[in-house]
Parts: C-alpha cells; structure tokens; sequence
C-alpha cells in the first residue's frame, strides 16, 4: 500500500449522531416501480479528533429513498429506510472502532468490511455503501472545518491522503495527488431537469382543482418558462408504445426551447435485456415528431435490470448512444466490469459515496488516455437532494469533477427547504446568496437562465458554511432489520 501523503492528517472518529425529518412531496414523482409522494432525510452528525489534538463536528445529510438502492418488490418502503438506517449502524460502528488512520484509508480498509456484513445481513452492496458515503462525508466536512479549508481545496489538496489501494487493484499505480491538484471546481453548472413518468408536461394535464398553486412550476412547460432550463432528463417505465406516446409529447413542448438542447433517457432498470431498448430506440428514431429529442439525446442511463446489466454485452445498444449504469454501480469495479461490456459511463451521486465518484473520474481520465480519445466519462444525477446541506455537497462534488450538468430535481418536487427550521434554511440564504433566494417566504433553490451558481461552496466545509439545526430532529430510530422471519 502506498504511504498517505506527509500533509494528509490523521483522525480517529470519536463518534455519529444520526437524526432524521420527514418531508412531503408538493407533487408526485413517479419513477421505476414507485409513485413517492412523501420521505424522509437522514442526517449524520460526526465527531473527529485530528493527530494533533484538535476535535470538531461534520454533518452529512442524505433522503432514506425507498426503491432505488433496493428495488425488490417484497420489501415494503418502510423496510427499504430500515435498510438504508442499518447501513449507517454498521458504518457508524465501524469508524469507531477504526483506529487512527486519514480520511480516505478510514473509507477503503472499512470498504470490504461493509459490504461482506451487509451481505450477511441481507444488504446489497448499493445498501451497503449508503452508510460509508454519509459518515465519510461527514468525516471530511469535519476536517475541513478543523482545517478552514473548503471541501475543493481539502481535494485539490489531497488532504483525504487519496493513495492506491488493494480495494482499486486496477489504480495500483495511479498518481492521485497530483490529479487531484488538476481538477478545476467550476463556478455553475447546468441544471438538468427530471420529467418523471406522471409530471404534467402542459396544462391540458392538470384537470380543474388539481394544480398545487404555489407559486412554483408544475408543469414541463412552465419548468422551461421559469428556469429557462435546457437539459433534461427523461424517464422511460419499459413499455414502448406509453414510453413512445408520452415522449412524443414531451417532445412537443422540448422543440421550442431556445439555444442547444440536451436531454438524457432513463430506464431505471424498467427493461429486461439490450434488444428491448433498442426496440424502443429504433421506434424513437422513426417517429419524425422526436427527431429533435433524439438528435439531443447523450446517453442513456441504466436502462436494464441490475440483475442482468453485467452479464452480457451493451454494444447493440451503444452504438447508437452511450450507455451508462447507475444502479448496477454497488460496488468499487462494478464501472470496471461495465466498461468490458461496452459501457460508456457511470453516474455520480453523493448517497453512493464520493470517494468512488473521485476513483471513477480517475479511471475515466486514465482510459481515455490510453484510447487517446474520450469514450469515457460521468455524469451528475440526483436522487432527490433536498435544499441545504445535502443538495450542497452534491453540488460540490459534481463541480469538482467538472461536470457541464447534473441532473437536478429535489427543487422541483419539494418546496425549498420543507419541514426543516426556517431559521436554518435562512442561515443558508445568507451564508450562500449565489445558491437560494426568498419568494412567497421561502428559501428556494435559484435556477437563472437553466444554471446554478456555486461560487459560495468555496468555503471552510463540505460545500455548505452552514450546519444543520438539529436542536428539533428526531434521532434516527434503531434499524429493524433484518425483518423477522415468519
């Protein structure tokens, strides 16, 4: 293993608060097998104590999302949070007991150790991870406070002590402190807009007495008109003729948008096998109402089944467009084992981990090298962050990898910062003015002209200068899971 860099400080993790709130949806997202009209945050309170004596706290916050990480339909939504809950019990416990060691190395000897108690417990390694991704994020904002550095200069930096690993066998001999030197943050980014598989896409789609009326877009096309947006993602539910139908529509508001349009399909594991999107991609293609959304399209995200999306090659489909995963994305080589089936790219998301966002960039970097072109790369989704800190340090990551876009759409499904104090979601507009305004007294994200500013998050943390108030959270209750056998 290669020594940590000399100026990566050592920690010992003293201890992890979890606490979490319910939220409300103010309109109904429909993707995969789930219609979510409500959830739930989780929030992670870490204490640290450096190798020179110095202790502080660092926060993390994440939604408990039911039928993505676990999509088995015996599973209740409440089972699918109690998952989510005993991930961070078990990565909690761990980094306790860990001994002093950096950040990163806190992250990578703790990797095999989560997934192997998670697949005793029933866990998949997509679950299993949930609960590293928010203690290491919590780890780090802890180190950049200590530090009064940002979160893109602790990376820049390589204060996590970032080094080759056993658990990436395939970076042996990667020099990651100087590629994390080179990465530049950038200032905005391009907001990706989702279009669920219910989102009214005109107002001919809201019948009389149905429309939320509070003040925010509802519609696709008032999305457009309010945001000036001009990325989106669509989904796709796996059958063809409603999948066609339904974007032939979309299609119908998406061709007036002005300047260049980008748009990415999501499958969301709605397909059994390759030839079926391909099937849908052939009708797309022949449906002269979407020759504008296909010549737009960049790639297409997961669209088959994890169980089957690595066991056989993608090519029939990548040919026509790359293909990335997503849910298959559970474990540390899973892009590895997708790039020899033809895969393109793989998707970031903080709830997966950001340290493996950073090893994939590296990995994307590297190949492209070696093939002396570009065939391989991220791209930036959501998962429903909510406002505040978790839609920050997402922001954060997805900057300092140097994404054009990411998708964006906890703004569009929940009203500025929900339930949370509104003191804390006033702190937030103040401390990042760049990032929210105030209308109809609430603090909302700002989209101007289709971007989001990110100046702000160049500051002491992980992208956020504020700490949630957690003085009214409920602590998280003690995972019942596994469930009880009949």
């Amino acid at each position: 293993m290669t020594a940590a860099p000399p100026f990566a400080p050592k920690l010992k993790v003293l201890g992890v608060e979890a606490f979490e709130q319910p939220f409300r949806l103010r309109l109904p997202f429909r993707f995969g097998v789930i219609t979510v009209t409500e959830g739930v945050q989780a929030f992670l309170r870490v204490q640290v104590r450096l190798d020179d004596g110095r202790e502080g706290f660092g926060y993390a916050a994440e939604m408990l999302a039911a039928k993505w990480f676990d999509k088995n339909p015996a599973l209740s939504d409440a089972q699918n949070q109690d998952q989510l809950r005993k991930s961070i019990e078990l990565a909690a416990a761990a980094y306790r007991e860990a001994p002093l060691s950096t950040a990163f190395d806190l992250y990578a000897d703790n990797y095999r150790y989560q997934l192997r108690a998670g697949r005793e417990l029933g866990l998949p390694p997509l679950v299993a991870g949930f609960g590293n991704a928010l203690v290491d994020r919590g780890v780090l904002d802890a180190v950049c406070r200590l530090l009064g550095v940002s979160f893109w200069t602790a990376m820049r930096s390589n204060l996590p002590g970032m080094v080759p690993h056993p658990v990436i066998p395939d970076l042996g001999a990667f020099d990651f402190t100087s590629f994390l030197a080179g990465l530049q943050p950038v200032p905005s980014i391009e907001a990706r807009h989702t279009v669920g598989l219910v989102d009214p896409i005109t107002a001919s789609d809201q019948p009389p007495g149905t429309r939320v009326e509070d003040g925010l877009p509802e519609t696709l096309a008032e999305v457009v008109a309010t945001y000036g947006q001009r990325c989106f993602k669509l989904k796709v539910g796996g059958d063809r003729k409603a999948d066609l139908d339904r974007l032939v529509r979309i299609a119908g508001v998406l061709d007036g948008v002005a300047g260049a349009l980008h748009v990415t399909l999501d499958g969301n594991e709605q397909y059994e096998d390759v030839e079926s999107v391909v099937e849908l991609w052939s009708a797309m293609e022949a449906e002269p109402a979407l020759h504008k959304l296909c010549a737009a399209t960049l790639f297409i995200e997961q669209p088959i089944k994890r169980a089957v999306a690595l066991s056989r090659s993608i090519a029939p489909l990548a040919r026509f467009r790359p293909v990335i995963i997503d849910e298959s994305d559970g474990e540390l080589d899973a892009f590895v084992r997708a790039r020899a089936l033809d895969y393109g790219g793989v998707s970031s998301k903080d709830c997966k981990g950001f340290y493996k966002s950073i090893v994939n960039l590296a990995r994307c970097r590297l190949w492209n090298a070696e093939a002396g072109g570009g065939a391989f790369f991220l791209s930036g989704e959501d998962l429903t962050t909510q406002a505040g800190l978790a839609v920050q340090q997402d922001l954060a990551l997805v900057s300092l990898l140097g994404l054009a876009d990411v998708e964006r759409n906890g703004h569009h499904f929940v009203d500025g910062f929900a339930s949370r104090p509104q003191g804390e979601s006033l702190a937030f507009l103040q401390a990042h003015p760049d990032v929210y305004h105030e209308a109809d007294r609430r603090v909302r994200l700002t989209i101007e002209g289709g971007r989001i500013a990110l100046g702000s998050l160049e500051c002491p943390g992980f992208g956020s200068a504020v700490v949630p108030d957690l003085s009214t959270t409920a602590p998280m209750p003690k995972a019942d899971w596994p469930p009880p056998q009949p």
